[in-house]
């Protein structure tokens, strides 16, 4: 059974921030195929938590942080998975600095 997934507020402002960008830089039509590739990937993470790529936490010495990339869009979904829920930290666009950016949150 997949698990509970939280979504912090700079992970919801992340999401505004992507749809806003998409609505203003290309069409309502992309907004919307953004935020069904985030549904799609934020399943695939309750499903399968673990598959996400450990690379940042190692960058950033935060342990257990994990991502997964969005289909055809540049952002990465980034959580910690604990054994009662996911904890979606950020929704980044990942052609920023992402240490950068993360160091920040």
């Amino acid at each position: 059974m997949p698990k509970p997934l939280i979504l912090r507020e700079l992970a919801k402002r992340d999401i505004e921030e992507g749809v806003d960008f998409y609505l203003a830089q290309a069409s309502e039509a992309v907004a919307l195929r953004f935020i069904d590739a985030l549904e799609t990937m934020i399943n695939a993470i309750r499903a399968h938590p673990a598959a996400g790529s450990p690379r940042y936490a190692h960058e950033l010495n935060l342990p257990g942080l994990r991502s997964r990339q969005l289909p055809k869009f540049p952002f990465l979904i980034m959580y910690f998975d604990s054994k009662d829920e996911i904890d979606v930290w950020r929704i980044l666009n990942a052609t920023r600095d992402l240490p950068i950016w993360l160091q920040e949150s």
